[in-house]
């Protein structure tokens, strides 16, 4: 080929190029300018002195001597040629220019953060970070992961057990297994979460052999309210349990508060008082007679008080394999361990 047919070759095919080249909605098809864009270990570590109120507290966070928090921010001020933050005698503060980029770029710090968990998660079938409220945690779930372990070797789980919700939206957690009564206030599902209801079941006043054969007489639901009652993170559960069997006092009830459900069934089977719980929750207690239901064989006692378990996941995430297997897993497992009657 002579090399002017060469060249028009080249011309040719950087023009299909040209021609072909997407387009990419919302953003410019040209790099930003070198000066627009600050080093990026310079704008983490000001991003972080930002979240979390200090260098020192940074330093921590990013696991980097302070020394080198410091020079980072310097070297935003001078990239920008604007004071971030200021000096005090008990550490740093942002300054107003500070506080209006941080809140300009934090989001898309964010976004960037974001966007590239969703990526990682889209390959990685190897790991799910599950959170899941307490009880079901530590009497049911932690007793029966192995058999989901014996089934998929590969995959590792990581069990955080809380009261809280995670932030499936910004990639807290991969899952997030909720326990909502149907009385009292209602729960929001988040735009873009998908949900699957695990089981529907009563629930219901435990305590042991020993502080019911000790304690007054329980005939009705409202009778509990005079009673030792064990609180998890508030009182709220104890008071919305006893408004839908009808009592009608807003009063103080009485009893500890001992902020997670496992900590409240340990308290009630030690003589304590009443705990809240559940028949999949309770069921070895129960069985095992450490624990009896008080409200069990008494008519005035319904099913008023029901609680359902919900399973959570991001909709654009709900069949990838390793979801979809713990899903299913765990659907199954509890579907077995359910009332026969």
């Amino acid at each position: 080929m002579n090399p002017q047919a060469a060249t028009q070759e080249i011309s040719t095919v950087e023009a299909g190029m040209t021609a072909d080249k997407p387009k990419t909605k919302g953003f410019s098809a040209t790099l930003p300018s070198r000066k627009a864009l600050p080093p990026f270990e310079a704008l983490r570590a000001f991003d972080a002195v930002a979240r979390l109120g200090g260098i020192r507290k940074a330093a921590q966070g990013l696991e980097r001597d302070h020394a080198v928090i410091s020079r980072h921010i310097r070297t935003m001020e001078a990239w920008t040629g604007a004071v971030l933050v200021e000096r005090t005698p008990t550490g740093v503060t942002l300054t107003d220019q500070g506080r209006q980029y941080h809140e300009q770029i934090a989001t898309a710090i964010d976004a960037l953060a974001n966007a590239t968990l969703d990526l990682m998660k889209q390959s990685d079938e190897e790991a799910l970070q599950i959170w899941c409220m307490p009880g079901l945690a530590f009497h049911w779930l932690t007793g029966k992961l192995g058999a989901f372990e014996a089934a998929y070797p590969n995959v590792a789980i990581e069990v955080r057990p809380t009261e809280a919700s995670p932030d499936l939206a910004a990639n807290e957690a991969d899952i997030d297994i909720r326990f909502v009564p149907q009385y009292g206030a209602d729960f929001q599902i988040p735009q873009g979460i998908r949900q699957l209801e695990l089981a529907c079941l009563p629930i219901i006043g435990v305590a042991s052999p020993d502080y019911v054969e000790k304690a007054p007489p329980i005939t009705k639901p409202t009778d509990l309210a005079d009673h030792q009652l064990l609180h998890e993170e508030s009182s709220e559960y104890w008071q919305d349990w006893l408004a839908a069997n009808g009592h009608k006092s807003k009063g103080e009830l009485t009893g500890p508060l001992l902020w997670q459900g496992h900590l409240t069934m340990d308290a009630a089977r030690h003589g304590r008082g009443i705990a809240l719980s559940n028949r999949i929750v309770a069921a070895r207690d129960i069985e095992e007679g450490r624990l009896v239901d008080v409200g069990e064989s008494i008519p005035a006692f319904n099913d008023k008080t029901l609680g359902k378990y919900l399973f959570l996941a991001r909709a654009d995430r709900w069949d990838l394999p390793s979801v979809r297997r713990f899903r299913t897993w765990l659907h199954t497992a509890i579907a077995k361990e359910l009332p026969s009657s």
